[in-house]
């Protein structure tokens, strides 16, 4: 009898026990948001997801429960006020050095405050402004700008993706900016040109609107330069 009850204990822990949750895949067709945008808060979630700027469309997978709550936080973030925008983006080479004279033009008058904060950390006796890009791109597309300077230099900036995020800040996927100067090197009768280059990369920016944001720093011929870059982005009315 004993032996009846212990199999049938075993037998009722066993149907009490949860079946494992099924697995589900499912594609959402957005009207407003950008994909990527939703896709950074999803992760959250607990599902994997992918998606496609192309056909404004998110693919998720995972369990059936995380999968629904995934869906409706969809449906309260694609709304109207989630519509593609376009972003401006305004980017400063600045140049700290020690030398008595660099080349250069002065600091702009509402980046004055940012330079001062960078002097408490990298106390160089000089900061000039080296060049100063712009781009607008739309909201998840990205975007490259280059200008040409004296003595063979160009300064270049890109972002791979631009979004808005629901929260209000300015996501930047990709972003570089480099600077290149250009030397000929080799002998007169077979001169050879060749570029250095300085430069400053990242996988993610968030940055709030109006913000003016140091990206980072990069050496300029030995620990006496440096080159810094300055970002300011703005959802353009």
């Amino acid at each position: 009898m004993k032996r009846l009850l212990s199999i049938l204990t075993l037998a009722s822990a066993a149907w009490a026990q949860p079946k494992p949750e099924e697995m589900v895949n499912t594609v959402v067709q957005l009207k407003y948001a950008e994909p990527n945008s939703i896709a950074n808060l999803l992760s959250n979630f607990g599902v994997n997801v992918r998606t496609d700027e192309r056909l404004k469309a998110i693919s998720m997978a995972g369990h059936r429960s995380n999968v629904e709550t995934a869906e409706a936080a969809i449906r309260q973030l694609d709304v109207p006020g989630a519509a593609q925008r376009n972003v401006d983006l305004a980017v400063y080479f600045v140049v700290g050095t020690d030398e008595p004279n660099p080349q250069g033009g002065p600091i702009p008058a509402d980046l004055q405050s940012t330079v001062a904060t960078l002097k408490q950390t990298f106390p160089f006796k000089n900061y000039v402004l080296l060049d100063a890009l712009s781009l607008q791109s739309r909201a998840g597309a990205g975007g490259q700008a280059s200008g040409v300077l004296t003595g063979g230099r160009v300064t270049e900036f890109g972002v791979r993706g631009v979004s808005v995020e629901p929260q209000g800040e300015i996501r930047l996927d990709h972003l570089a900016a480099r600077l290149r100067t250009a030397r000929v090197t080799g002998p007169p009768t077979a001169p050879k040109a060749e570029y250095l280059d300085s430069g400053i990369s990242t996988d993610v920016v968030n940055v709030k609107e109006g913000q003016k944001l140091v990206i980072g720093r990069s050496s300029l011929e030995g620990p006496s330069k440096a080159l810094f870059l300055i970002l300011i982005a703005r959802v353009a009315q």
